[in-house]
């Protein structure tokens, strides 16, 4: 049987996204496997893999929104915005130069809709060639600006101050293609600072909680697929929070068919139909300013 569901994984230090992925395909003995968004080699955290006809669902669930805990460091910025770049600028910090009170009011200020540039050591293309691209070979490019979210934006350690130097860790909430990074180093130019991102953990992705996850040695350590797919979460786990539908049984047999709905309520764009035993049937989005909405993907196929 083809495994099918969504795997919480807790992605270690030194791997890529893909290397996760490849891994994963001879535990699970399958070739339809997909992650959902990458995740720096140096990051660890939540990362969710999609297995089966669930795969189809990885381009949505990259869309949703991600927990962080961070670190920042003010005194010295990298060429990578991250610990494991080139040192570009040094600020020494005197001790206490830094107030908690001025950390708030910028974390404040950084909440809500925010424009961010992308660091030049990224995945975001220009003219079809990725910035990290332009980077190695040294060429300048001008970087697209963007607007992103934060949702929530608390310091949750004292500040630490050592070598003319400050840290202290931050709890994040943010929408897609918010860069961690950047904003490291955002606030520190507030400050009046370079800084970097020191450290970086998602906590979170979705529906989907750091105590969810399962390790990659711990899905080694078992002998059959069937063990691993314990830790394996069903599609209406990482649906739950997605705006629903639900239809009665003739309309439910339309869904099953692949037709298009009518008289969608006007705050549904994208949204799951479930049918009245409160079975999950498909994925639908609204057709730009109708009333009518299509199929993205079925999620039955009995």
């Amino acid at each position: 049987m083809e495994p099918i569901g969504v795997l919480p994984l807790d992605k270690p230090a030194g791997m890529t996204s893909h290397d996760c992925v490849f891994r994963l395909r001879r535990l699970f003995q399958t070739k339809k496997v997909g992650h959902t968004g990458t995740l720096d080699p140096e990051v660890t955290g939540v990362l969710p893999i999609c297995l089966g006809r669930a795969t189809k669902l990885a381009r949505f669930i990259t869309d949703e929104g991600k927990r962080y805990a961070a670190e920042v460091t003010i005194g010295f910025a990298t060429t990578t915005e991250d610990a494991h770049g080139e040192i570009v600028r040094e600020t020494p910090v005197e001790l206490e130069s830094i107030t908690e009170e001025a950390i708030a009011d910028i974390l404040s200020a950084l909440t809500g809709e925010i424009e961010q540039t992308p660091p030049y050591y990224s995945a975001v293309k220009v003219n079809g060639k990725k910035l990290y691209e332009y980077a190695r070979k040294g060429i300048e490019v001008e970087r697209p600006t963007r607007i992103v979210r934060i949702d929530r934006l608390e310091r949750t350690s004292d500040l630490v101050f050592e070598d003319g130097l400050c840290r202290f860790r931050l709890d994040i909430a943010c929408g897609k293609g918010t860069y961690i990074r950047t904003l490291a180093v955002e606030i520190g130019e507030r400050l009046g600072y370079a800084a970097h991102m020191s450290d970086l953990r998602r906590t979170g992705s979705g529906a989907i909680a750091e105590t969810d996850t399962v390790t990659l040695e711990t899905l080694e350590s078992y002998e059959t697929v069937e063990e691993r797919m314990q830790h394996v979460l069903p599609i209406e786990h990482v649906i739950q929070k997605w705006p629903r539908l639900t239809v009665d049984a003739a309309t439910a047999q339309r869904v099953l068919n692949g037709a298009k709905l009518t008289s969608i309520p006007v705050e549904f764009e994208l949204f799951t139909v479930y049918n009245e035993e409160d079975v999950p049937l498909a994925l639908y989005r609204r057709l730009p300013e109708e009333q009518v909405a299509r199929v993205e993907v079925m999620l039955q196929i009995d």
